[in-house]
């Protein structure tokens, strides 16, 4: 009898305990976060896709990184003409780099240079003159590779920068595997050859890498001067100047047909967006003025600047377990120049709350529209409340683990 009261009188101690600490342990323990739903965001434009044409291969990107804007035609490398020069000089710029005003290092010319001009010129490739000590300035060079596309100082800067033609190949190699251009080859420096072979989506981000360099933009907008102008070097790049368009390479070999290497600026409110692209394969100059033409008309209608997505927008809900629900909108009208092509895709992440007062901060949304992304703040739209005290007295399952796993963790 005696372990039978002794045992009634532990289990009512137990009990008395339970029923002291069920109270306060329900009432003090972290309520469960909202559950979160994200809404389909529809707005009413589709905006102005890029016109791309369907010959040749064609790609466009607004930055080196990332995927490229639109593309179209032939997607498989494809050789790339006197684009290849373009690559040749990031190379030696990388390995020789020079101010964006100044002069660089000195280039001597050769016997050996002089042979590469007459062997060009007997071929009927294109040549700039040279003599046997001539003294030509690194940008004089540079001007003669970029704007005279000339094939034989292309030879000559290579064969400078890395002591021959073949150990800048395999330097070229290695840059391009740096800079992740995977369909990108080349086994010499003019492009020339029909193994000199890229896509256009890798050749666009060329583009923006070569607009980001500092010396090239200059070489390429800069009056030829000095020794170039003197043997006839000619901005052969220039081209749709009128139209916001900065030629990089416009080349043309039987293997590549007509290929043009370019930026684009748009202006809009005052604000400006530029793009980079590559068209290669062109089969005629008239094919490239109308595909260039189409491409900057549609740039113009579908570049705009102004909110990402409107304020207020709502792209999610918040319900909590005790029946509260708020609705999560955007807060700030993030404003951006950029190419509206389509309908933007909204992604929210939040890092959980149970309680929010109206116009706090509860989550973002990571707005992605083409390549352009932005992260805009999330807030929500009404208060949500604190459940009364018989929600929680009667969720012990959930609100008592949750108690003591502040304390020793989940």
């Amino acid at each position: 009898m005696r372990v039978l009261r002794g045992f009634g009188i532990f289990a009512g101690v137990l009990v008395i305990l339970a029923v002291g600490l069920y109270g306060p342990v329900t009432l003090l323990a972290p309520l469960p976060d909202a559950d979160m739903s994200v809404h389909h965001v529809e707005l009413d434009s589709t905006g102005t896709p890029p016109a791309l044409p369907e010959v040749g291969a064609t790609a466009i990107a607004d930055s080196a990184e990332g995927p490229v804007l639109a593309q179209s035609g032939e997607s498989e490398p494809v050789p790339m003409a006197g684009i290849a020069k373009v690559l040749m000089a990031l190379v030696v710029l990388d390995a020789k780099p020079m101010t964006p005003e100044g002069d660089g290092e000195t280039v001597p010319i050769t016997s050996r240079d002089f042979l590469r001009y007459n062997d060009y010129q007997d071929a009927g490739a294109r040549a700039v003159t040279v003599y046997t000590d001539d003294t030509w300035s690194q940008r004089a060079v540079l001007q003669a590779v970029l704007l005279g596309s000339s094939n034989n100082h292309a030879d000559t800067l290579a064969a400078w920068a890395f002591g021959s033609v073949d150990e800048y190949v395999d330097a070229a190699t290695a840059w391009l595997d740096d800079a992740g251009l995977d369909d990108t080859s080349v086994v010499d420096a003019t492009g020339l050859s029909a193994d000199d072979v890229s896509t256009a989506s890798d050749l666009s981000r060329l583009a923006a890498l070569a607009m980001a360099n500092p010396v090239i933009p200059t070489v390429l907008t800069q009056e030829v001067s000095g020794i170039a102008k003197t043997r006839g070097v000619e901005n052969t790049t220039a081209y749709m100047a009128d139209r916001g368009v900065t030629g990089i390479s416009r080349s043309f070999t039987t293997q590549a047909g007509i290929c043009l290497l370019f930026a684009a600026t748009v202006t809009v409110d005052d604000a400006e967006y530029t793009f980079y692209g590559a068209l290669i394969r062109m089969p005629d100059w008239n094919s490239l003025d109308h595909a260039m033409d189409a491409l900057m008309s549609s740039a113009e209608k579908g570049v705009h600047t102004g909110p990402v997505l409107p304020a207020d927008t709502p792209v999610a809900t918040f319900t909590t377990p005790w029946g509260e629900k708020a609705t999560g909108v955007i807060g700030s009208s993030a404003t951006a120049t950029r190419w509206v092509s389509g309908r933007p895709s909204v992604q929210v992440k939040t890092d959980g709350f149970a309680l929010a007062t109206q116009g706090d901060i509860v989550a973002t949304a990571t707005v992605s529209e083409g390549t352009s992304v932005v992260e805009i703040p999330v807030k929500i739209d009404s208060t949500i409340q604190s459940p009364d005290v018989l929600w929680k007295l009667g969720h012990p399952f959930t609100l008592i683990p949750a108690f003591f796993g502040q304390f020793f963790g989940d």
